[in-house]
């Protein structure tokens, strides 16, 4: 399916997998950072028709309608309320066993990647095997400045003085921008992810955005997720092998150990925990 860019100026379209050079010597090695867009030609996208107070309204009919409902249930009740494409899909890239779900009940949905410049090749590469695979629209979602533009702004390696505002710069204000084009987002938050994330509904308001938020795995452990994968050859990223069991920006992830947390190696330590896009 085509691969789509959301550039300072705009929302840009490219045919076909959005490829990308990358060393692929040792298992998580850095992409180059800063990477301008191609060249292309703008489309909008996003069909945000209804107000907040409607769309308040629905998360919390959502809420109560669907409790704690299999998953199957949680799309249709979403395919049912929202049209395409007035909901997006969000994914590290870790997996893609979230758009895989998505897309049955709502195919050609658009696939929100947080494009920071600082990912590891395996996820990049594992982007663009989605968008091959998967009846799904990829939307690169970039920040106002390349790397090499904060750098000069900021310093060098901001994410060691100041993760959060990299974060921020990086994650948290394109994400704000791109999802005011939607009425709902989907997630793959998990309730065994973190004890932060432990209560994570299904469905809820999101206030800090003003749409709804979908949360179709809240109630999967990461064996049913992984089981998932291999019975639909959903594309996995590689570093899951190799100890990363949960995958951020190169420079800010490290493999964890056997019986570690899973997030412990996000911003390992740092008293930082979570990159500011779910709180």
């Amino acid at each position: 399916m085509s691969t789509l860019t959301v550039a300072p100026g705009g929302l840009d379209v490219r045919p076909g997998p959005d490829a990308r050079p990358g060393s692929a010597a040792r298992p998580g090695s850095a992409a180059q950072p800063g990477s301008p867009a191609a060249p292309a030609q703008a489309e909008p996208r996003g069909a945000r028709l209804r107000s907040r107070d409607e769309l308040h309204e629905i998360a919390l009919a959502g809420a109560a309608e669907l409790g704690d409902a299999p998953t199957e249930e949680i799309v249709d009740w979403a395919a049912r309320t929202f049209a395409l494409p007035a909901v997006a899909v969000a994914s590290s890239m870790a997996n893609a066993v979230l758009p895989h779900v998505v897309s049955q009940r709502l195919p050609g949905v658009d696939v929100v990647f947080l494009d920071t410049g600082y990912h590891f090749d395996e996820t990049l590469r594992t982007r663009d095997e989605v968008a091959a695979k998967l009846n799904v629209r990829i939307v690169d979602v970039r920040p106002e400045q390349s790397v090499a533009e904060q750098d000069a702004t900021f310093g060098a390696e901001l994410y060691r003085r100041d993760p959060g505002l990299c974060c921020r710069l990086r994650k948290v204000l394109p994400l704000e921008r791109t999802l005011a084009r939607y009425e709902a987002w989907f997630t793959g938050l998990r309730r065994s992810d973190s004890t932060r994330r432990s209560t994570t509904p299904v469905v809820q308001w999101d206030e800090r955005h003003g749409l709804v938020k979908i949360n179709p795995l809240a109630a999967w452990s990461t064996d049913r997720l992984m089981e998932y994968a291999a019975e639909h050859a959903v594309p996995v990223n590689p570093l899951l092998a190799v100890g990363y069991l949960s995958i951020g920006c190169a420079p800010c992830t490290r493999p964890v150990a056997d019986g570690e947390d899973p997030r412990a190696g996000r911003w390992a330590g740092l008293a930082k925990t979570e990159c500011g896009i779910h709180l």
